[in-house]
């Protein structure tokens, strides 16, 4: 099983590429983690909000990794404790599918994409800046499969 994380943005500062490239290196074989970076629509064309969004909506489904389980990340979505997390990639584990999670940029998630996925994820209430959603799910996976193993990184 492949975990892909599917994110609108490029060019991100160096410690967001160190921190999720650390957590993406210590996942196991089975439960890879894979980034796929969408350009983000230039803010220079005169676009409206919405018409940024739709047209990287577009580059995201195009990019989707093809019979993957969808899940959005948006803070209006599923609020999962790291147990709640390791329980689902347990699910995804048996189930023999990739799960590919989409991270919207500066404007968010357009509605087209939020409709079309299997499952909304919240990682917290608050509104968290795109890039560091990498790391903290990329660490958040790691974590739940550390778990998933009895791998003494998680503590209770």
């Amino acid at each position: 099983m492949k975990l892909w994380l599917v994110a609108v943005g490029h060019k991100m500062p160096a410690w967001i590429t160190t921190g999720f490239t650390e957590y993406a290196k210590r996942m196991a074989r089975e439960a890879q983690i894979e980034l796929i970076e969408i350009k983000p629509e230039p803010r220079t064309t005169g676009k409206s909000v919405a018409q940024m969004m739709e047209a990287e909506a577009q580059r995201i489904l195009t990019a989707l990794p093809k019979d993957a389980l969808r899940i959005a990340l948006d803070e209006r979505g599923a609020h999962f404790s790291t147990k709640q997390l390791a329980q689902q990639m347990q699910g995804w584990m048996g189930g023999g599918r990739d799960v590919a999670f989409v991270i919207g940029g500066a404007d968010g998630l357009h509605e087209s994409i939020k409709n079309s996925v299997q499952q909304l994820l919240a990682l917290s209430s608050m509104t968290l800046p795109h890039g560091l959603v990498r790391v903290l799910l990329a660490e958040q996976l790691y974590r739940a499969h550390s778990m998933l193993h009895n791998h003494p990184y998680h503590r209770e």
